[in-house]
């Protein structure tokens, strides 16, 4: 009897500590959730961006064949420094054929100016005398007809045949004169003009094909870096397919996409501060908001609730450094904080 007992105090012993020990763990763990309701906040909203500049795409106005690049991925160019020459054979013989058109009439407006050959204003000055030899003939025979007509000699026909002749003659001079005065004088002004014209419109061609031909040789267009090149040397490039990329390292920024509900934070000429993990994780650095724009319907957010939210769009914005940011490059990481 006395050894049941015993086992009923210990058996009683052992479920108080149980339950001492669970009410302690229950107690422990209330505490911990207090303590992390108190003490632990939540992380402060982050946005990413990245770092961009303006890219230029060279070109050139000549298809043909890339002879030899002068630069190098990753070069530092200056306006004006030659970047590539293309080699052309078709502008070769456009150059030629418009030179030839030149020539052509540049002749053709030489002689509408020096007007006829000397061999030719002879002739049409000698042909002149010759009709006023034979008006001088033909006047003096009808003088006589007139007076035989006048004593009664000759009939009327004869006289009015000799006046004929004369008449006849008196227009010869005058289309003999005519011809000689054309000779003389040259081609007419409107017949000068239309030459120089054509003088000048083959000259014009000769320009143009010229002007290709210096692109040839394509030249930077700003100051920047070379970040990409296409093709390679010895391929052939099409009219105004892009050759060479050059980056304008010097007008850097950065651009943030977010949800319009931050627009309120960011408005156009804001100073905020953004880390550049790549250059330096800790480190702060001031730029100013100078553009906002909405990205489109395409990038609307849409709630999941069907009370309480709303359809927020996405803006872009972008923002320049307060100062020129050493090493920073196109594509990093920029986080807005």
């Amino acid at each position: 009897m006395e050894q049941d007992n015993n086992k009923a105090k210990e058996m009683s012993r052992r479920n108080r500590s149980l339950l001492a020990s669970i009410a302690i763990f229950v107690v422990m763990l209330a505490v911990i959730a207090i303590m992390g309701l108190v003490l632990i906040t939540p992380p402060s909203e982050t946005t990413q961006g990245q770092a961009d500049c303006d890219v230029v795409r060279v070109s050139g106005k000549v298809p043909g064949r890339i002879v030899k690049f002068y630069v190098h991925e990753g070069d530092i160019v200056h306006k004006g420094d030659t970047l590539v020459s293309i080699y052309s054979s078709t502008l070769d013989a456009k150059l030629y054929q418009a030179k030839s058109m030149q020539e052509a009439a540049a002749a053709t407006s030489m002689k509408a100016e020096h007007g006829t050959r000397s061999e030719l204003k002879t002739g049409a000055y000698n042909v002149w005398q010759q009709a006023i030899a034979a008006e001088t003939i033909t006047q003096k025979t009808y003088q006589r007809m007139q007076n035989l007509y006048e004593q009664g000699v000759i009939s009327e026909q004869k006289r009015d045949e000799a006046r004929a002749a004369y008449e006849n003659a008196t227009a010869a001079v005058k289309a003999a004169k005519s011809q000689y005065d054309m000779a003389v004088n040259g081609a007419q002004a409107e017949d000068k003009m239309a030459a120089r014209s054509m003088e000048n419109a083959a000259r014009g061609g000769v320009m143009e094909v010229q002007s290709m031909l210096e692109d040839q040789f394509l030249v930077a267009q700003c100051d920047g870096e070379v970040s990409e090149i296409y093709p390679h040397e010895g391929e052939l490039v099409a009219l105004g397919a892009p050759i060479i990329s050059l980056s304008k390292l010097n007008d850097m920024w950065v651009s943030f996409n977010v949800r319009e509900e931050m627009l309120r934070d960011l408005p156009v000429g804001k100073e905020i501060k953004v880390v550049i993990p790549a250059l330096d994780s800790e480190k702060e650095v001031p730029m100013k908001v100078y553009y906002v724009r909405d990205r489109g319907s395409y990038a609307a957010w849409s709630a999941t609730k069907a009370y309480g939210q709303f359809d927020s769009k996405t803006f872009e914005v972008k923002a320049r450094p307060a100062s020129k940011i050493e090493n920073l490059r196109p594509g990093m990481s920029v986080i807005l904080k």
